[in-house]
């Protein structure tokens, strides 16, 4: 951990003070989910706390795929954001102690599962945590919502990341957990104080965190129930910020839009996950690169711009981290005519882009899965392209070749040698596995690069670099995203959401 700052006094109220039980209130079911537009009241909304348990984990063998396709909404590829704690971002940089990176099997009940057969220090690909332990041990955790424990989070402190439930089969071999938080430190760690909520029952303890860094707060295990970063600052806290979309499906020709502006923080991504599963209208979810390149800050108003215009609603909002709200909060985008268009999210103080994406119509082609063909919206029609003659195209290839491919004149760019080998650096001991699963490799081509290379690192870039090469002008940042979303760290991912970014 690279931080660890002095907490700062609060006065009459000295966080020793903090130390104390706090005692729940009335115990409520979680539910489901739920969500109301942006523009309406929602702080009446927080749920009252509950058990430990997940509601996800009593459903039924019946609703697997449910449950499988919520966990591949809300970890690094919708959010998300599973491990999506850190955008690009100036201020913060992860630290490169060589953690060992591994991908849990995931069971039922949106739970994940890890057998660590040795001592040392070990990071969740997916979620992000990370566990220190003494010896052979299986971890078995989850992501919580933190809305069905909202009353036991007491002011002045703040929700700071994920809360997860954390289990294992030798207590004594795990001797820390660093959890993950959404926060941008800046310059400001030292006026921060970093401490964890531990639920226990119907009651709760505040406990003092043994460090904390840039992306991390880490907790020395006392006993294992739910557990998650709680944050007091003496400044404005400013958040890394993620966006979501989702589209109504429906057979209207016009096109319906819900836009959820959340802090990078798997517990809220996974609420919002929810939300939509349970309203009564379906949804697809519209996969675009969530992460914001500014970050968000609570009080600060934002607006959210279509182009062409669109019907928002609300226009504006004042941005709140809503982790603790049972009601989700979204903006409703509409347009008549089914067409391409863009979405900015914009920060009215300084006018400045914090978030923008490009949607076409092939963002919201669905599946009919029963007749296994596609199907379009109603009343779209398709353009044909005007016939071109043979220099022309040969020209319109060069130019594809040099840039990558190109849509609506907007081009993207091939990685280059220096960005393979900074995603290279950033693979841990199974990228052989991922590159045979994800990149569709073959052993015999690795084993070959393995016999003419013996430094790893050029090993990594050597496969990554015939990747792109078969892929040719698809050979990009977004393409490279793609293939490896549901495999490899959030490092990588945001390594490559830094170079979309820059494109």
């Amino acid at each position: 951990m690279s931080r660890r700052g002095q907490e700062p006094d609060s006065g009459a109220e000295s966080l020793s003070s903090d130390e104390k039980e706090v005692v729940a209130g009335s115990a409520e079911g979680e539910g489901s989910a739920e969500e109301h537009p942006a523009g309406e009241d929602s702080s009446k909304n927080s749920s009252s706390s509950s058990s430990e348990e997940e509601s996800d984990a009593e459903e039924s063998d019946g609703r697997r795929s449910d449950e499988e396709q919520e966990e591949k909404e809300t970890l690094p590829h919708c959010n998300e954001s599973g491990v999506n704690c850190l955008p690009p971002c100036k201020h913060c940089r992860n630290e490169n102690d060589q953690k060992e990176q591994l991908t849990p099997r995931r069971l039922s009940g949106g739970q994940h599962v890890v057998q660590l057969d040795a001592e040392g220090t070990y990071q969740c690909s997916l979620t992000g945590l990370i566990f220190e332990v003494t010896g052979a041990v299986k971890i078995t955790y989850s992501v919580l919502s933190w809305s069905k424990y909202a009353n036991l989070v007491e002011k002045p402190w703040i929700v700071g990341g994920p809360l997860f439930d954390v289990h294992c089969d030798s207590a004594a071999a795990l001797t820390s957990i660093q959890f993950p938080h959404s926060l941008c430190l800046g310059d400001h760690g030292a006026g921060m104080a970093f401490k964890v909520l531990h639920i226990k029952g119907e009651s709760a303890a505040i406990e003092p965190s043994a460090d904390y860094s840039a992306s991390h707060v880490k907790w020395l295990v006392s006993s294992l129930s739910p557990v998650g970063p709680l944050i007091q600052s003496q400044e404005p806290v400013q958040y890394h910020g993620a966006v979501i979309l989702y589209k109504v499906v429906d057979e209207h020709p016009s096109l319906s839009f819900r836009v959820y502006v959340a802090t990078n923080n798997d517990s809220f991504i996974k609420d919002i996950s929810r939300a939509v599963k349970h309203s009564n209208k379906k949804f697809i979810k519209i996969d675009k690169p969530p992460v914001c390149q500014k970050l968000l800050q609570k009080g600060k108003r934002y607006r959210l711009v279509c182009e062409p215009e669109a019907e928002i609603t609300p226009e504006e909002i004042e941005f709140v981290d809503g982790s603790l709200l049972k009601l989700k909060s979204y903006i409703e985008v509409y347009l008549e005519k089914p067409d391409d268009f863009t979405l900015s999210l914009v920060e009215l103080e300084s006018d400045a882009t914090v978030w923008k994406a490009k949607l076409r119509e092939s963002d919201w082609i669905h599946y009919d899965q029963n007749k296994n063909e596609q199907k379009r919206s109603a009343g779209s029609v398709k353009k044909r392209k005007p016939a071109i003659g043979i220099l022309e195209e040969d020209e319109l290839r060069s130019k594809k070749q040099k840039t990558g491919n190109t849509a609506d004149g907007i081009a993207t760019k091939i990685l280059t040698d220096q960005q393979l080998m900074v995603i290279a650096k950033l693979f841990g001991r199974q990228w052989r596995e991922i590159a045979i699963e994800c990149l569709q490799m073959e052993m015999k081509d690795i084993e070959q690069i393995q016999a003419t290379e013996e430094e790893v690192n050029m090993q990594k870039f050597l496969v990554l670099s015939k990747w792109r090469d078969r892929e040719q002008s698809n050979g990009t940042a977004e393409a490279l995203y793609r293939s490896l979303c549901e495999k490899a760290s959030y490092e990588i991912l945001q390594a490559l959401q830094g170079f979309l970014a820059r494109c």
